[in-house]
């Protein structure tokens, strides 16, 4: 399912940390991206919840989804990153789960479960001490 939200996307712009020099002291390169799911016209009702729910650990209190980049010396290459993760992230989270089917165990593995708790207890029986009145 491919939707492309990127009209929806709010984006702001500060500057990068890290290396670069004099580009990183004057160039705003880090861009943030916020798209707000609940006012979105792309998904159901729904969708949104399970967007909400899947994603509520990127998404803010005020119901933004908030994803940033500074790994590029760009602006653009940036803004670009943000809205290929943005996407990358709505694909996983509206995959459904399979069911997992539930397999019968084998006769095999619960005869030889069973055999192994008889020889633990015979073990056990072995090493109790005989008293008198037991003979």
């Amino acid at each position: 399912m491919k939707i492309d939200i990127t009209p929806e996307i709010v984006f702001r712009t500060a500057r990068s940390g890290g290396k670069g020099g004099q580009n990183v002291n004057k160039v705003e390169t880090m861009v943030e991206g916020r798209w707000n799911i609940s006012a979105s016209n792309l998904f159901s009702e729904a969708q949104k919840e399970v967007l909400q729910e899947k994603l509520s650990n990127r998404v803010t209190g005020e119901g933004f989804l908030l994803v940033r980049s500074q790994a590029e010396r760009s602006q653009l290459g940036n803004k670009l990153r943000v809205i290929k993760k943005m996407h990358q992230l709505l694909e996983q989270a509206l995959v459904k789960k399979k069911a997992r089917i539930s397999t019968k165990i084998p006769r095999g593995v619960k005869e030889r479960r069973l055999d192994q708790k008889k020889t633990r207890g015979e073990v056990k029986q072995s090493r109790k001490r005989l008293r008198p009145t037991d003979i």
